[in-house]
């Protein structure tokens, strides 16, 4: 069982492999221009390569440690940090900028985006690199949504929020894999082609929201309240005129990838949902609760099935350990059920779960009884936010890699 739930995770993933998706959806004309940006820029810049060979290109992925780029003909790869910007990500959306402004009216941009360019291509507006970086720290500790997150990241950006289509006067075809629940254009990589419905006031909201300081932000923000400041391109501008958005991969396909591996395996396979969001342990109580009615009462689904949920987990960090929000997930699954157990994998499909390089971990029936025989207990990882250092004296963590991919959280779960 083990290998078969390893097995679902590689072949959704290949099912949805970036490039295999951007090849569908290029367009017949060369275009002036190529920028990939995100986890899966590289990925998705094979195959407009593949097809456009002489066309420049501009990549951003996420940088790897060790790893040695390839030299391209017509382009630059310019790799960047991730979830927090660096100067690295500054100088990729400098470049970005004086690329896509030195286009022409009757010009073509092919934008490939994937998720991650919001730290990936950076140019701060209001506020400084550093300012920026502890900004972005503290509205991924403090629990914020993806979508609160970006309201804040696109006000302070010269092009997240529409800012890039604004920034060039050529025509755009934009290619989004969506790494947020809702597959919402507007919150992949804050939209940077995408109008943008969020407001300086929303931004300033969030801040109150959550308790977060920055005087510097604040006033910046407050600026734009005022109106001193030019808001973000709002739905129904002319500027979108010459735009095409376009949705080419999701979690709902990586799901459907999934169930169709189970089945051919015999499994009922059910999608409960794409769109999870919340506390990671709030939405593994959810799932124990499910599956200890699936196996008192048979309701609402009768066993054996295999539930695929995915979505966007969040863990408000109090704890000194380390994890991700795939692991919390799944240490608190375990923790609800106890001794009863199951058969569960939850990873994120770009392969690098939180500040860990393991994709996820896997739960098996005996991970409690094992876990008491070594003295360990889970109860204090979990509040210690140390899910990883609990799966790994378990010899439990999935290691995959960066996977090239990035179409959010993957969850199976198999009740006997």
């Amino acid at each position: 069982m083990r290998e078969q739930l390893v097995a679902s995770f590689q072949y959704a993933l290949a099912q949805t492999h970036p490039a295999r998706l951007t090849e569908q959806h290029l367009p017949k004309e060369a275009p002036a221009l190529i920028v990939a940006v995100g986890k899966a820029a590289l990925s998705m810049l094979e195959a407009a390569q593949k097809r456009f060979p002489q066309t420049t290109f501009i990549a951003v992925p996420k940088t790897e440690a060790g790893r040695d780029w390839p030299h391209l003909p017509n382009g630059r790869i310019l790799p960047a940090s991730h979830p927090v910007p660096d100067e690295k990500s500054v100088q990729a959306g400098q470049a970005i900028l004086r690329a896509i402004s030195k286009l022409k009216p009757d010009d073509l941009l092919l934008l490939l985006v994937s998720g991650g360019g919001s730290a990936l291509m950076c140019a701060p507006w209001g506020v400084d690199l550093a300012t920026k970086q502890a900004l972005t720290q503290a509205l991924l500790r403090c629990g914020a949504d993806i979508q609160e997150i970006n309201a804040v990241r696109k006000h302070v950006s010269a092009l997240k929020g529409g800012r890039l289509a604004a920034a060039t006067p050529a025509h755009i075809l934009a290619l989004y894999l969506s790494d947020v629940p809702g597959d919402d254009l507007a919150v992949i990589a804050s939209g940077p082609t995408v109008p943008d419905p969020s407001t300086f006031a929303d931004a300033l909201g969030v801040l109150d929201k959550y308790g977060l300081d920055f005087p510097g932000v604040r006033a910046h923000l407050t600026q734009g309240v005022q109106g001193v400041l030019l808001e973000s391109p709002k739905p129904g501008e002319a500027l979108f005129a010459r735009v095409e958005n376009r949705l080419i991969g999701s979690n709902q396909g990586l799901l459907e990838a999934a169930r169709t591996y189970w089945q051919a395996q015999g499994y009922r396979a059910v999608i409960l949902s794409d769109r999870f969001q919340g506390e990671a342990r709030e939405l593994a109580r959810f799932h124990a609760n499910l599956v200890q009615s699936i196996r008192t009462h048979k309701e609402p689904f009768r066993p054996p099935v295999v539930l695929l949920s995915g979505g966007e987990a969040s863990v408000t960090v109090r704890g000194a350990g380390q994890g991700g929000r795939n692991q919390e997930f799944l240490a608190w699954l375990g923790f609800y059920l106890g001794q009863e157990g199951l058969w569960a994998l939850a990873a994120d499909s770009d392969g690098i779960d939180g500040n860990t390089l393991a994709a996820g971990a896997i739960w098996q029936p005996g991970t409690r009884e094992r876990a008491r025989e070594q003295g360990l207990d889970l109860k204090s990882f979990l509040l210690q936010n140390n899910s990883h250092g609990f799966f790994a004296a378990m010899n439990d963590l999935l290691v995959t890699g960066e996977t090239a991919n990035n179409l959010n959280d993957f969850r199976v779960l198999v009740v006997e």
